[in-house]
């Protein structure tokens, strides 16, 4: 197996993400992510509606109107296309 992904390598790169989101949770204010969900929630009805009105998926365009990354915007994209809403 001289080639291609060395799985010890990856399962403790795994870990260390679990356990780093476990930590990040376990800080995390209620009352902060109760906002970030609220904000996250307006910035979905934004791009819905961006997206009906110019008819485009073009995740740079749409990061530019939203104010964020395409990658961000790609996210998004995804997410509300996978919940149906785009």
């Amino acid at each position: 197996m001289d080639e291609g992904i060395d799985p010890t390598h990856l399962s403790q790169s795994l870990m260390n993400k679990v356990a780093q989101s476990r930590q990040l949770q376990s800080v995390a204010d209620p009352d902060v992510l109760v906002l970030f969900e609220d904000w996250l929630e307006e910035l979905e009805t934004e791009v819905v509606a961006i997206v009906k009105k110019t008819g485009t998926l073009e995740p740079r365009g749409l990061g530019e109107k939203i104010g964020a990354s395409e990658a961000g915007a790609s996210f998004l994209m995804t997410k509300l296309k996978r919940e149906g809403k785009l």
